[in-house]
């Protein structure tokens, strides 16, 4: 499976930006996509999830109500719409792949993602 990134940008603080994920190869395997995030000096961080079936978002509690995860399966992507961005948010952003193995929701941890995509830098100023 490979995971393509793409949207990150520079935008100022209550911004918003959309970034996107398409995979490609054995795309069956794959059971949830989502994001984490790494910013400078911090360790990886899980942002958000959806199950590839269900469609069901999960969330980290820094990001609820203001990050919308979404997806086409037609077109193997996924979608992450963030809205009142702040100077906190800036990270590299990474596209993640999680199988059938992973539990929903307690198993959204960076040792049980499968496949990873490059980052994507958001950024955003104050």
């Amino acid at each position: 499976v490979q995971l393509q990134a793409s949207g990150g940008g520079l935008v100022q603080a209550g911004g918003s930006l959309r970034l996107s994920c398409v995979a490609s190869g054995r795309t069956f395997s794959i059971n949830n996509l989502g994001w984490f995030r790494q910013a400078p000096g911090k360790e990886r961080e899980f942002v958000t999830a959806i199950n590839n079936i269900g469609g069901r978002p999960y969330y980290a509690d820094s990001v609820k109500d203001r990050f919308t995860i979404s997806r086409d399966n037609a077109k193997n992507t996924v979608y992450l719409q963030m809205i009142s961005l702040k100077p906190e948010d800036t990270a590299v952003y990474y596209c993640a792949a999680f199988d059938f193995r992973t539990p929903y929701g307690s198993g959204f941890n960076q040792d049980n993602v499968n496949y990873w995509g490059q980052g994507t830098q958001v950024t955003v100023s104050s």
